[in-house]
């Protein structure tokens, strides 16, 4: 009898979960994660961070970033790109 031959691809799938911070017309990758959980997870933190500071960014009249997430291909991204910190934006970051 024939042997059965497993054949088990070795490449990586190029898609991965991007969180986007989003400032007026500004849209910016703030961080890439191999899984959607993980990139739910720093949205979540991202976005209480946002929170926290919430009151300084109105006394100071600096608009408040969105985060979302959505699916991403690290081919995408630019040469220069680095992850955001949350609050990054208010040192010119984003």
């Amino acid at each position: 009898m024939g042997k059965v031959v497993v054949f088990r691809t070795t490449a990586r799938r190029d898609e991965s979960w991007a969180v986007v911070a989003r400032t007026g017309g500004n849209t910016r990758i703030a961080s890439i994660y191999p899984t959607r959980a993980s990139a739910e997870a720093d949205c979540e933190w991202r976005s209480q961070q946002v929170a926290a500071y919430r009151n300084f960014l109105e006394r100071n009249a600096i608009a408040a970033p969105h985060y979302s997430i959505r699916p991403y291909r690290r081919a995408d991204l630019p040469r220069a790109w680095r992850p955001l910190p949350a609050l990054g934006f208010l040192h010119g970051g984003g």
